[in-house]
């Protein structure tokens, strides 16, 4: 439990209309219909690939000599690693901030194939590893936003979103990019268990998709991601709360039609399709405008965009960002 986390003690914040009114930790543990067993203290990098000849799992294996002062890396110095991937929500390991460091060491990520479907030119199903292979590995230092209330700056390693989408050509009629997480109850206890509608389900319009900014992740600080940060495959948009931040990823469909996804769909009041971070734009039960950093003591101003504002807020030119949240 975190006192300073408003779904931990939201009594405590002045935004809170109701001490009564479920938290979202309490709102997925009604969801819990069996007692979740711990998979062990694993909690391994997996930091050689089964396929130990590539050249994009060899990158992955040794640190990143990469200094962060590329066109699209925050200034802010990194969090450090132990909270990084020790402090983070993957309720397909449980509720708890500590559970998917502790759960997911066990989590098998090869092989792994990514299904990618709907309306594109080139559908196909690619292993993990090929895939990362079609493209250079790029070091990104993001800042990360929770909807709860605390933020991360997180070196990330993975390639753009948009290449992946060039190149297997969405047609003319595609307008969203869905993405579809793994859900394994015999891996994951928070699918055996319920806590959500699973599978794990998460969308962006288009132009979201293939902003640069929008990262599909393999590593983290120069080496391979750690499965309790979503690995093999896991989405990062900077500018979006973290719960857009898909993991596990085993599809990409693109479509006509906006996805209906799992917290717009457990939540619609709480948490909408666009998740963009707003300091104006208050979560029901807590105040977005200020946030904590993982480390730190004291508590800062929410930027809007989280800090990207510059770079995406026209893509969002006309758009009443009260109503589309």
């Amino acid at each position: 439990m975190n006192p300073d986390d408003p779904q931990d003690n939201p009594q405590d914040n002045p935004s809170n209309p109701s001490s009564k009114l479920k938290t979202r930790r309490e709102i997925l543990r009604q969801g819990v219909l069996t007692t979740v067993g711990a998979l062990g203290l694993a909690t391994g990098l997996e930091l050689l690939t089964r396929r130990p000849g590539m050249a994009a799992a060899a990158a992955l294996a040794a640190p990143s000599k990469k200094i962060y002062q590329g066109p699209y890396d925050t200034s802010e110095p990194m969090s450090a690693l132990e909270d990084i991937t020790g402090y983070n929500n993957y309720y397909e390991f449980g509720v708890e901030k500590s559970d998917p460091a502790r759960n997911a060491g066990k989590l098998k990520t090869r092989p792994w194939s990514v299904v990618i479907d709907g309306m594109v030119k080139k559908p196909q199903t690619v292993d993990i590893d090929t895939l990362q292979s079609w493209f250079p590995l790029e070091d990104r230092l993001y800042r990360m936003r929770c909807v709860e209330g605390w933020s991360l700056v997180i070196p990330w390693m993975g390639f753009p979103l948009a290449a992946l989408l060039r190149r297997i050509e969405p047609t003319s009629k595609a307008r969203y990019v869905k993405f579809t997480a793994l859900a394994d109850p015999k891996q994951m206890p928070g699918v055996k268990a319920g806590v959500l509608d699973w599978p794990y389900v998460e969308g962006l319009r288009l132009d979201e998709a293939m902003h640069p900014l929008t990262l599909l992740a393999v590593g983290l600080e120069g080496k391979i991601l750690p499965n309790q940060n979503g690995a093999p495959l896991r989405l990062v948009v900077p500018w979006k709360y973290g719960f857009k931040n898909i993991k596990a990823i085993t599809r990409i469909t693109l479509t006509d039609k906006q996805p209906t996804t799992t917290w717009s769909l457990i939540a619609p009041d709480e948490y909408g399709f666009y998740a963009n971070v707003n300091p104006k734009v208050d979560h029901p039960r807590w105040s977005q405008a200020t946030e904590r950093r993982i480390g730190e003591l004291a508590r800062r101003p929410t930027l809007p965009f989280n800090g990207y504002a510059e770079e995406v807020a026209h893509l969002y030119k006309g758009m009443d960002l009260r109503r589309y949240f």
